[in-house]
């Protein structure tokens, strides 16, 4: 996998977190650059721990679906870019009533925000990625974009939330679909 689809992939994932962090951004009143940084933070942090957690799962089912690996990593791609679009268009009204610095609030958000980055670790085993790159630059644009969300949330409120979450799905959704025609091409 190229550094260019690793960063594809990585601004993708971040999507979701980047989504919850403008909706933090509305929701926080005084906004502090301690208040982004935290949220930067635990998204990012989680973003590059999933993956890396999904990794060593996938090396074990590995031996077993080697030869379904293909349609595995594609078939995980596409649920979650499908699940990203879907939820996009879903009212997310509860999110806004908790206090997205609360340290449970925040553990559940940053927990939400990165089980598609679990399942892309468990592709990223399937097709031997090597991980330590991939967990550094998805954690990395995660945070820069969830600080950047935060920010833009306090300033704009919604106004980008849903496009942004469809364009990290269909980013998903093409990078499964790449995988797997680069299999069946073989």
């Amino acid at each position: 996998m190229s550094l260019v689809e690793i960063l594809l992939l990585s601004i993708g994932l971040a999507m979701d977190a980047f989504a919850v962090s403008v909706t933090s951004g509305v929701t926080i009143k005084n906004l502090q650059l301690k208040h982004a940084l935290v949220i930067a933070l635990t998204f990012g942090g989680f973003q590059a721990v999933m993956p890396l957690i999904g990794w060593l799962a996938g090396l074990r089912l590995q031996q077993v679906l080697g030869n379904l690996d293909h349609w595995i990593a594609f078939g995980l791609l596409s649920l979650i870019g499908g699940k990203m679009i879907y939820e996009a268009f879903q009212l997310d009204d509860a999110e806004k009533a908790d206090n997205p610095l609360k340290t449970s609030v925040l553990l559940v958000l940053g927990i939400a925000t990165s089980i598609d980055a679990l399942a892309v670790g468990i592709t990223f085993a399937m097709i031997n990625v090597a991980i330590v790159t991939p967990i550094v630059i998805i954690g990395l644009v995660t945070f820069i974009l969830s600080l950047v969300g935060v920010y833009i949330g306090d300033a704009f409120g919604h106004f980008f939330e849903k496009k942004i979450e469809i364009l990290g799905g269909l980013v998903l959704i093409g990078m499964g679909l790449k995988i797997l025609i680069q299999h069946l091409m073989m």
